[in-house]
């Protein structure tokens, strides 16, 4: 299992190498929600998104040999942009299975970073069949996405900085797909600031985690139609499933349309640029799917890779709101 103690190293190795990510403060959302809130803004990390620390983190673990090998992974774009990074950083070669519908913007950011992409039809192959196939080929080392002790490990660095920088809260809100990033979050949470409450955050197309954090039984989604394109995750993990019921206490979904408002919101009001899944967290909060009244909160905005013609589309649609 993944522990405190190494969050904290993952900071270590970080140091210097992933941003130390500023917060955002917005007196307007402030006085809307009648609380504090404290936006972690993961998506001006390098590569766009939070996922750069998990994948630093476990690539400068590897040994020499491992990195000869390459590495392999899957993602829809931000874990690929983040191992495509980490390994032209540290000289190892990278192999990325996306699907065919990966946002344009999230494969041009890894290609530009120098990785071998393999596509593949979400609606007909499964992505860890399509990694499995080409690691049997190849006997690259797989770095998945999420379920791994050192991307967990990474990815609680975030919120680690984020207690350092804003002090004592009332309220974590964090986005959820696969879980890596809440995992670690809440085990950086209940090492910090025991009393402060962690909720995950998932759409609602996309509920996996939610029935499973409820039902104590694994929940799995298949391809779910949700614009938030991070969190199509088909289930928690053999690691993040158990850390998230030990240390999370609660979770919460919101539909799309909260999240396009949260989008516009963030863009008009803040000046900041993050996708979908970025705004799970703070989607809650303006939606009232969460209660912050009277709180301290810290909002993970967890990626900004998003598409400048999809964004403005969907701003065009909920213009009317």
């Amino acid at each position: 299992m993944v522990g405190f103690e190494d969050v904290k190293a993952a900071a270590q190795r970080l140091a210097g190498i992933a941003h130390r990510t500023p917060i955002a403060t917005s007196r307007t959302l402030d006085d809307r929600l009648t609380a504090r809130l404290f936006l972690k803004c993961e998506n001006l990390q390098r590569a766009g998104a939070f996922k750069f620390r998990g994948a630093y983190n476990a690539v400068s673990r590897l040994t020499a040999e491992e990195r000869a090998r390459g590495v392999l992974t899957y993602s829809s774009g931000n874990h690929a942009q983040a191992t495509a990074l980490a390994c032209r950083l540290l000289g190892a070669r990278a192999t990325i299975v996306m699907p065919a519908n990966a946002p344009a913007a999230k494969r041009r950011a890894t290609e530009g970073y120098g990785a071998r992409i393999v596509a593949y039809d979400p609606a007909r192959e499964k992505r860890e069949e399509v990694a499995e196939r080409l690691r049997r080929d190849g006997d690259p080392v797989l770095i998945p996405p999420y379920d791994h002790a050192d991307v967990i490990a990474g990815q609680g660095t975030a919120v680690l900085e984020l207690f350092e920088d804003a002090g004592a809260l009332d309220l974590l809100l964090v986005p959820c797909g696969g879980g890596g990033l809440l995992s670690g979050s809440a085990l950086a949470a209940r090492a910090l600031a025991p009393a402060c409450r962690v909720v995950g955050v998932e759409p609602e197309l996309a509920d996996d985690a939610t029935r499973s954090f409820r039902t104590g039984v694994l929940q799995t989604v298949s391809n779910p139609p949700t614009i938030a394109d991070g969190a199509r995750t088909p289930s928690l993990g053999t690691l993040t499933f158990p850390l998230v019921r030990e240390n999370v206490d609660e979770m919460a979904t919101v539909p799309d349309d909260e999240l396009v408002r949260a989008m516009r919101f963030v863009f008009e009001r803040l000046k900041l640029v993050v996708e979908p899944t970025g705004v799970l967290g703070l989607a809650a909060a303006l939606a009232g799917s969460v209660d912050v009244r009277g709180k301290r909160v810290g909002v993970i905005l967890s990626g900004g890779n998003v598409d400048l013609s999809s964004a403005l589309e969907l701003f065009a649609r909920a213009s009317g709101d």
